[in-house]
């Protein structure tokens, strides 16, 4: 369990973050176009998983924002932004946005992949949302990097993630 503020008031994730040097959990998320995507679609590229709690909110745009606008330059390298949010609302926000370099991928069916990656919300106003978090992982499967952001309305370390590409 990993214990992260919200305005500076304690909350409690289900677990911990995958350990950098292990294989990445596989998933299986929902695409903006309901169909399924699994971390085996990915194989063979670099992924940076932008996770945070939804959206429709100031710190979570703005994650997606930078990182469509860092991936563009990155090669063989996808940026997968995950959340619980609806694929309708991910997709209203990246057209009304004009985002085309990353792509939503919604947990919102089982919340599996937030068990599976030890960053599900279990205490405090956000409990089952996802927390902020960032994932690296090799074209291998492998985690190579990881960020629990303490504060969760803070951003992240984009430089830290991208430099570990």
């Amino acid at each position: 369990m990993a214990t992260i503020t919200l305005g500076g008031n304690p909350i409690e994730t289900i677990g911990e973050l995958p350990a950098t040097g292990t294989k990445a959990p596989e998933f299986n998320l929902v695409k903006g176009d309901l169909s399924k995507a699994s971390l085996a679609d990915f194989k063979g590229s670099k992924l940076v998983l932008n996770i945070f709690p939804s959206i429709d909110t100031g710190t979570c745009a703005t994650s997606v924002r930078k990182f469509n606008e860092q991936a563009a330059n990155l090669e063989n390298t996808k940026v997968l932004c995950i959340a619980r949010d609806t694929p309708f609302a991910m997709n209203r926000f990246c057209g009304a946005e004009g985002l085309e370099n990353v792509v939503t991928l919604s947990d919102f069916n089982t919340g599996a992949f937030g068990k599976d990656y030890g960053l599900t919300i279990t205490t405090g106003p956000l409990e089952g949302f996802h927390s902020r978090a960032i994932v690296v992982i090799d074209e291998e499967g492998t985690v190579v990097y990881t960020e629990q952001v303490p504060e969760i309305r803070d951003e992240p370390n984009y430089k830290a993630a991208l430099k570990s590409l």
